[in-house]
């Protein structure tokens, strides 16, 4: 990859972007992660009013210094930077507090880490408004259209996708090229919704170099019947998450009446 000149390439789309959509800026969720650290600096690498919004719920004490590190140097480094915090921990514990539950402790906790992603959402959307900016997603291509790993309507609900086109290699070359924190290139990708220390490797089973690998094989042609041991453990993760994520990935299904009906 041509790190310069796809970093420009993203910078200019970026631009041209809020310029055409005729809005001020960005606001962009930063979570102390490597996608959002890349993102966030990429929209302040634009010139335009950047703001970058942490919004703990019940965070890792880590993941909330590698965010505040991380939002201090961009701060340093630009004038259009700004930050507000949104502590959502009592919005989320009155949300738990009013819905209803059940005994299947593993879809409510799925459900909640889903909920968390949609506060954060809305919160975004909130401040975009008032502040007559855009929401940048922080979604790779491996999240995005390989496994579908994000929340539906939560990271995943944003006005557009710098990143979107890069995988997670990818991510981490053109975050070195810009200086992120070292604290953030080496911390292990989580999505920090369950409150704990699982990692993204935990939850998928998998490394981002092994699905940036299967997501490769799958668009060569290859099946699981090509593969054996690890590989084809891992490719068929990867397939698995691919069909069952694709309602993420494509256009919401429309029920289109037949003319003869209206």
């Amino acid at each position: 990859m041509n790190t310069e000149k796809v970093a420009e390439y993203i910078i200019d789309w970026l631009k041209d972007y809020a310029i055409n959509a005729r809005v001020k800026g960005f606001v962009v969720g930063v979570s102390g992660g490597i996608d959002s650290a890349l993102t966030s600096t990429l929209c302040a690498k634009t010139g335009l009013p950047t703001l970058c919004v942490e919004m703990p719920i019940h965070q890792a004490a880590s993941q909330v210094s590698r965010a505040e590190e991380h939002i201090a140097q961009l701060k340093k480094r630009f004038d259009n930077v700004s930050e507000v915090r949104v502590d959502l921990t009592a919005t989320f514990e009155d949300f738990k507090n009013v819905v209803p539950t059940i005994e299947d402790t593993a879809k409510v906790d799925l459900s909640l880490a889903n909920t968390r992603a949609r506060i954060r959402m809305t919160t975004l959307y909130y401040l975009a408004g008032i502040n007559s900016a855009l929401v940048a997603g922080t979604g790779n291509k491996v999240e995005d259209f390989g496994v579908g790993f994000y929340t539906k309507y939560g990271d995943g609900g944003v006005d557009l996708s710098p990143i979107a086109d890069l995988m997670k290699s990818e991510v981490y070359e053109l975050a070195a090229y810009f200086g992120v924190p070292n604290s953030i290139q080496v911390a292990q990708p989580t999505d920090g919704l369950f409150g704990d220390s699982r990692t993204d490797e935990d939850q998928i089973g998998a490394s981002y170099d092994e699905l940036e690998w299967a997501m490769k094989m799958q668009n060569e042609g290859k099946t699981a019947d090509n593969f054996t041991g690890r590989e084809q453990e891992v490719f068929k993760i990867y397939i698995r998450l691919n069909t069952i994520n694709q309602h993420k990935m494509q256009p919401i299904p429309v029920c289109e009446i037949p003319e003869n009906l209206k």
